[in-house]
């Protein structure tokens, strides 16, 4: 069990899932991660639902509203004034895509992007402190930036939020971890001529599962996509993966999560 009360500045706070059909994803999430739902019957709310575990909150979805972009997750880094963490994002480069606003009593979030495009959330908890399970199979576990300029965006998200930055001893890959203090934050990775050339830099989250093999099976008999099948890494056993509508996220069994 791994339970949080409220996600430290400059860390992971949150993940929620825009997609175009609520229906498809709960039913799709609920059978892979093992999620129940809270609400999604308002639609002042962007028909918000709230995904939890034993009544914990672990993520969130929202339906896409007017045109149809494509359906994304989207990470959300914890902050104790959006306002502020705006201002110093852009003065770093970065781009603010929605400038910072409350969302009810929940909190107050904004839309970023760093500069080299990867877009992510910004969360000023008030009533909704974010995930309350994190680590465990069904909740999220990792999160990290994929970007044409990994010296760029770790400089960036360094800067912003604080953090200490440390590269990954691999002579395949260049791939740097931030850290804020003795908490793990997520990674950077350059892009490799592996990804395709228009791939825009973006945010990738990783969930937990308690056997990725399997748990790749039953993305495919749910309507979802393997894009790469489970292989073993020095962190655990993991795949990429899609939704049935095309939200990309990536699976994982760590040590940690094997049972």
């Amino acid at each position: 069990m791994a339970e949080q009360n409220k996600a430290a500045v400059g860390t992971v706070a949150w993940v929620d899932l825009q997609t175009p059909d609520l229906d498809q994803a709960r039913r799709f999430y609920g059978e892979l991660l093992g999620w129940s739902f809270v609400g999604g019957d308002d639609p002042n709310s962007g028909f918000y639902t709230t995904a939890q575990i034993r009544g914990r909150k672990v993520a969130g979805l929202a339906k896409l509203q007017g045109a149809s972009p494509m359906p994304v997750w989207t990470v959300y880094l914890a902050t104790d004034n959006a306002d502020d963490l705006a201002r110093r994002a852009r003065d770093a480069g970065g781009t603010v895509l929605m400038p910072p606003m409350d969302v009810m009593e929940q909190g107050r979030m904004g839309i970023l992007a760093d500069p080299t495009g990867a877009a992510f959330g910004i969360w000023q908890a008030k009533q909704h402190r974010g995930a309350e399970i994190v680590d465990e199979p069904g909740a999220m576990t990792w999160h990290e930036v994929y970007t044409h300029d990994v010296t760029k965006a770790r400089e960036f998200y360094a800067r912003v939020f604080g953090l200490e930055q440390k590269r990954l001893d691999s002579p395949d890959i260049e791939y740097w971890t931030l850290y804020k203090g003795e908490k793990t934050v997520g990674g950077v990775m350059q892009m490799t001529a592996a990804m395709p050339k228009d791939l825009p830099s973006h945010w990738n989250t990783y969930f937990a599962v308690a056997d990725a093999d399997l748990a790749a099976k039953k993305v495919t008999a749910l309507g979802g996509r393997v894009m790469q099948p489970p292989f073993d890494t020095p962190y655990g056993r993991m795949a990429a993966v899609f939704d049935p509508l095309g939200a990309a996220f990536c699976i994982i069994k760590t040590p940690a999560n094997a049972g």
